[in-house]
């Protein structure tokens, strides 16, 4: 079994920073892509930002400049640093992965969220 666990989440003034972690902890073997996705009340999700395991990333537009992802293979963790936030940043932040459960299996896995509201 595993699980992805996402913190960091939390309440910010606009131009504000938070670090969002996504722990991953089970029966792994390796991660491949680590994804952070987000939900706004009436929107579509959204990919934010995506990093392989050999560090390329993407980035979505909107968070271009602004967010940085990153991991730690060695804990199985991902990272998602997110600089000079907006209000439209306001979203439940997702992250997913894809593990690697065996030399030859891998399915995605999804957290529960985390909360970020940018407002003054």
């Amino acid at each position: 079994q595993v699980q992805l666990v996402e913190s960091g989440g939390g309440l910010v003034q606009p131009g504000g920073s938070l670090r969002l972690s996504c722990a991953a902890s089970g029966s792994i073997f390796s991660i491949n892509t680590m994804n952070w996705y987000r939900r706004a009340p009436g929107k579509e999700r959204e990919l934010v930002a995506s990093m392989s395991n050999g560090g390329s990333t993407n980035y979505s537009d909107s968070v271009k400049g602004r967010f940085t992802i990153s991991r730690d293979n060695a804990k199985n963790t991902g990272y998602l640093q997110m600089n000079f936030l907006k209000p439209e940043d306001t979203a439940v932040y997702y992250c997913s992965a894809n593990v690697i459960l065996t030399t030859s299996y891998a399915r995605w896995y999804w957290g529960q969220g985390t909360q970020v509201t940018v407002s003054s």
